[in-house]
């Protein structure tokens, strides 16, 4: 029996009309449905993937070089630059005060000044010079404020040596005018020259804590960068198994790899630099901030006990001033830590405080002296060789703070030193690793991408 084909109840010609109208389908729409369709599909799944874990990899890679490298040279200026300078802002206020001392010591010597007093003030001239030049040179472009302190004690300093050298001329030939003209110079010292030179050392040694304060924390963005790299790779892995039925993706692996050892690297540098920078605070900046104040307070200290004998002061204006500065000094050398991470010096701040306690009573036997009208046997006690006298035992306390100073110096620049070593290699090392991730990256998807052509 033969089957034949029923008959069509669909209108005549309409079989040609369904193929034209499909014919002029709009092609936008179209193209709309082939990418709908090519989104849905594996492939672009795939190539979504792909492009997602080369953005996390390469923006980790290249935050953690960039911050490395950052912090890298940060801590490097600090050698080179920012501590330098804020050790040669502390140099010229001890050189301004020790030419002070000095000139009013020579002073009271009467007549030719001992030589080894001249060679005295002129030295730590020459080295207050100096420094105004190194910090002039190395002071930023726009640190407008210490440069104008710079200048107004660079003009200040021509105008004191000036009125020391009118005072000198006028003591050797005997004219009491030659006290009012020191007295005169080392008011310019004492209320303009030493509070400026203070405050620029003020700003820069803020500058250097603040570095070493920034920087004592490890980079944790660019920690959590690599982190996230890391995690997407892994998920990647366990996306690209379940597509793909295999479970080990060899560039995968390796790229995974290469994020993970640059997540250890900068975790292990990043806390070791951290802590040497915390030391270098801890250790160095803050024990030094402490020693250079104790000694401007000493050396302030020696400048009112011989103005008081330049101006032979019987109202106690000067004794005033000298209780004001020797408090301020013994409560910090008495409150100076001798233990725990501040102890930077402590054998130094013993021995000041030892000496600065043979200054007081000399200063007090000064004052019983100079009380009873004895103006030559107090000027003896106060400037005399002897080595219970004034100058000896604040030679000592000023000799045993310098001493401290430089250790914590030491402790400051190693730590730093540290700091910025441990960092020598990883900041190149993140680059390379972030290139091998990506080509691993390459390597993983490009040939399950192949399958689906």
């Amino acid at each position: 029996m033969v089957l034949r084909e029923a008959p069509s109840i669909e209108p005549h010609g309409s079989r040609a009309l369904s193929a034209a109208a499909d014919d002029d389908v709009d092609p936008a729409v179209a193209r709309r449905k082939e990418l709908r369709a090519f989104l849905a599909s594996t492939p672009a799944k795939l190539t979504a993937l792909g492009a997602l874990l080369v953005l996390f990899t390469l923006t980790a890679g290249l935050v953690a070089a960039s911050s490395v490298n950052s912090r890298e040279a940060t801590l490097d200026s600090v050698l080179a630059e920012t501590e330098p300078l804020s050790f040669s802002a502390q140099n010229l206020y001890s050189a301004l005060s020790v030419a002070d001392a000095a000139a009013t010591t020579a002073f009271i010597s009467g007549g030719l000044e001992p030589p080894e007093l001249r060679d005295t003030y002129a030295q730590a001239l020459g080295t207050a010079s100096s420094d105004l030049v190194y910090a002039s040179g190395g002071l930023a472009a726009g640190d407008v404020d210490s440069r104008r302190l710079l200048a107004s004690i660079s003009t200040d300093l021509s105008v004191y040596s000036g009125l020391v050298e009118t005072a000198r001329a006028n003591n050797r030939t005997g004219h009491p005018v030659g006290a009012a003209y020191l007295s005169e110079a080392s008011a310019l010292m004492q209320t303009s020259m030493l509070p400026k030179a203070q405050e620029l050392h003020a700003r820069q040694e803020a500058d250097v804590a603040d570095i070493q304060r920034d920087y004592s924390r490890p980079p944790w963005t660019a920690l959590i960068l690599v982190l996230v790299a890391l995690v997407a790779l892994l998920v990647a892995q366990v996306v690209l198994a379940r597509l793909s039925r295999r479970t080990f993706n060899l560039g995968l692996i390796l790229a995974s790899s290469c994020t993970a050892i640059l997540l250890v690297w900068m975790l292990v540098a990043g806390v070791v630099s951290s802590l040497d920078t915390k030391r270098a605070l801890t250790q160095g900046a803050r024990p030094m901030h402490e020693l250079t104040a104790a000694r401007i307070l000493a050396q302030q200290a020696r400048t009112e006990e011989t103005l008081k004998l330049v101006r032979r002061d019987s109202n106690g204006d000067y004794d005033a001033v000298f209780e004001d500065k020797s408090g301020q000094l013994d409560t910090l050398l008495s409150g100076y830590p001798h233990d725990g991470d501040r102890a930077v010096g402590h054998d130094e701040v013993a021995r000041a405080e030892e000496a600065w306690k043979n200054w007081s009573s000399a200063h007090d036997r000064m004052n019983e002296i100079l009380a009873k009208g004895d103006f030559v046997s107090a000027a003896t006690v106060a400037i005399g060789p002897g080595p219970a006298d004034s100058a000896a035992q604040f030679d000592a306390v000023d000799d045993a703070l310098t001493d401290g100073i430089g250790s914590a110096r030491d402790h400051l620049r190693s730590n730093v030193e540290s700091a910025a070593r441990v960092l020598t290699a990883l900041g190149s090392g993140a680059v390379v690793l972030t290139l091998v991730a990506l080509c691993g990256i390459i390597i993983g998807l490009w040939p399950r991408l192949r399958e689906y052509q």
